[in-house]
Order: C-alpha cells, then sequence, then structure tokens
C-alpha cells in the first residue's frame, strides 16, 4: 500500500511561512541591521544569587536558566526582576524559604545554554529549575526541528546533573508586540517563536516532570488587568527587553502557573 507523507501541521505552517516570506530576508536583514544599531545596549541585571528567608523551616532551591529575560535584561538587580519577584512570590504560596541562582546570557540560543551555560552550574542539588528561552532562537529562525532537538539535549544535560528535579519554561515572549520591531519582523519572527512554542509544548508532553507555560503572552489583556492607561510599549524598557515592572507582572503570573500545576508543594 502507498504510503502518503504528511508533513505535521505545526511544521506545515513554518515552511508556509518561510515560502511567503524568503522573498523578503533581504529587507528583513537590513531592517535588523538598523533595529540592532537603534537599540540601546542595556546590561544584565546584577546580583545573580539571592535567598528569600521568611523564617520558615524548609528552603525550596531554584535554578533560573535561559536567555535575555533570565538574565534581566532591562532590570537593574535580580533582586527586584523576574528571579527575585518570584521567590519572594512563591515564598508566599509555599510558606518555605526560598535560595536562587541564575544562570543566563543575553543572547543565547537552546544550544547556546546547554553548551555553555549547564557546565557552569556548580550547584549538586536543586528543587525547581526555571527556563526562559525561545526569542534568539526564533531571531535566528531556527526550524522547528532544531528547535526541537536542541529543547530535548538540553532537558537531556540537566538530567544528567538533575534527574529528580522539574524543569518549568517560561511563556514564549511576545514578539509580536515589541515597540522596536518593523511590522514586517513583528510577522516574521513573531509568528515563528508562536510557532516554536507550539514545538516545545510537543516535546513537553513526552518529558516527565516538565512543564510549559503554552499561554500566550496578550499585552493588551496585561493592560487591563494591572489596570494601566497606557499603550502596550510602557512594558518594554528599550523596545524589546522587559522592563522592570514586566518581569514583575511576568513572575507573578508564573507563579500562579507553578501552582496551578502542581510543580513545587
Amino acid at each position: 500500500m502507498l504510503k502518503i507523507f504528511r508533513i505535521p501541521d505545526i511544521n506545515l505552517k513554518y515552511y508556509l511561512g518561510g515560502l511567503l516570506i524568503a522573498p523578503l530576508l533581504p529587507l528583513m536583514y537590513w531592517q535588523g541591521k538598523q533595529i540592532r544599531k537603534n537599540i540601546p545596549q542595556l546590561p544584565e541585571a546584577t546580583g545573580n544569587a539571592g535567598f528569600v528567608n521568611s523564617e520558615f523551616e524548609n528552603t525550596l532551591n531554584i535554578l533560573f536558566i535561559g536567555e535575555s529575560t533570565i538574565a534581566g535584561v532591562g532590570a537593574e538587580k535580580h533582586e527586584d526582576g523576574f528571579s527575585g519577584t518570584l521567590a519572594k512570590e512563591l515564598a508566599k504560596f509555599i510558606q518555605k524559604n526560598i535560595r536562587w541562582k541564575v544562570y543566563a546570557k543575553s543572547g543565547y540560543t537552546a544550544l547556546d545554554v546547554r553548551e555553555k551555560l549547564i557546565p557552569q552550574i556548580t550547584e549538586t542539588e536543586t528543587d525547581l529549575i526555571v527556563v526562559g528561552l525561545g526569542g534568539n532562537d526564533a531571531f535566528g529562525l531556527n526550524s522547528p526541528e532544531v528547535w526541537s532537538k536542541h529543547v530535548q539535549s538540553l532537558i537531556w544535560r540537566i538530567r544528567m546533573k538533575f534527574p529528580d528535579a522539574p524543569i518549568a519554561f517560561l511563556n514564549m515572549p511576545p514578539i509580536k508586540d515589541f515597540p522596536a520591531f518593523t511590522p514586517l519582523i513583528k510577522f516574521a519572527i513573531g509568528n515563528l517563536a508562536d510557532i516554536l512554542g507550539e514545538n516545545l509544548d510537543k516535546v513537553i508532553e513526552n518529558e516527565p516532570n516538565a512543564f510549559y507555560n503554552s499561554e500566550a503572552i496578550i499585552l493588551e489583556h496585561w493592560l487591563k488587568k494591572l489596570n494601566i492607561n497606557e499603550s502596550v510599549d510602557c512594558f518594554f524598557s528599550d523596545g524589546v527587553h522587559p522592563a522592570k515592572f514586566t518581569y514583575q507582572a511576568w513572575a507573578k503570573d508564573f507563579v500562579a502557573f507553578l501552582m496551578k500545576e502542581n510543580v513545587v508543594a
């Protein structure tokens, strides 16, 4: 019997999008260079480790791993950014002290994190690993197959160090809302980020004790939820990276996800 090869729907989106965008790649390349030239070079947040002492009997250890969002570009200190806020908020829910540390680098892809950051981790035990990735893999136009392979390999590398710790992946960044990007780049890179997110969801389905918050970040909804009477531009520090209060809102939202999924107790 003749077997008909069927391209998965997720990857079909990627290939059809590629055909649509291919003639515009030179323009995208030029626009990308202009964007990079005009975006201020903000530093990563300082103070990559902390301890939330709520005077509880037990302590939960968390490692934060990833790209610029985890590195805190746009926030002065990690304590006031995503990692520090998540630790403080989570401590209230689980009634434990929390010791946390960040291993992250702006510009890193999933492959970079696996090859360059995981070997730097000195801890031998942890209770939770939070991973933030996807933006740079989208900017690099990595295919869904390459992305999935690198994420699976990253999870495997993490498991070699921490076989029992739950791994929780952040939502994909809302690239379609980046004020610094042109409509063309928002469309092309934003749609690719959505596809990578769908592939990440599929990867996580087959990984025990791994979680992914697949809910799309819709900043128009965040404006209403936070009662902010401004445009979505206010969520960004430089047109690309989150502002400090955005990290804090994102962290609180992710704590709600962790609690809903019973990732920690």
